[in-house]
């Protein structure tokens, strides 16, 4: 069955350089733009894994994933950051609100697939 992941990211091109790159890797992509759409998408469509920026308008990454570890369905789900942003106490507060991975942008498309299909043992 094919794994689903929610791409969130402010800016158009990188969500659809992250939905070319995980669609051809197999995965079926959702977008959303912000963290509040991220969080409106993920409850009417479950998905496998989330790949979010931190820095965006309306609800930040951050935002995004303390409410999304407040829902049963996405205690378990595997979240990743994917943004510029490299800071250790950055880094710190992502693994306190539960984010699973960090990976830096700009990032090479072989790196993401690799990481996603090890967060999701596949």
């Amino acid at each position: 069955m094919t794994k689903t992941i929610l791409s969130v990211d402010d800016s158009a091109s990188v969500r659809q350089m992250v939905q070319l790159t995980l669609q051809g890797a197999g995965y079926q992509v959702i977008q959303a733009n912000d963290g509040a759409d991220g969080l409106a998408k993920a409850q009417t469509s479950p998905v496998d894994m989330v790949v979010t920026d931190l820095n965006m308008p309306v609800m930040n990454g951050l935002g995004l994933i303390r409410e999304l570890r407040k829902l049963p369905a996405y205690r378990g789900v595997p979240i990743l950051f994917l943004t510029t942003e490299s800071d250790a106490e950055m880094k710190k507060q992502a693994k306190e609100a539960g984010a699973t991975g960090w990976i830096t942008k700009p990032f090479q498309r072989d790196q993401l697939v690799s990481v996603v299909k090890k967060v999701l043992g596949a």
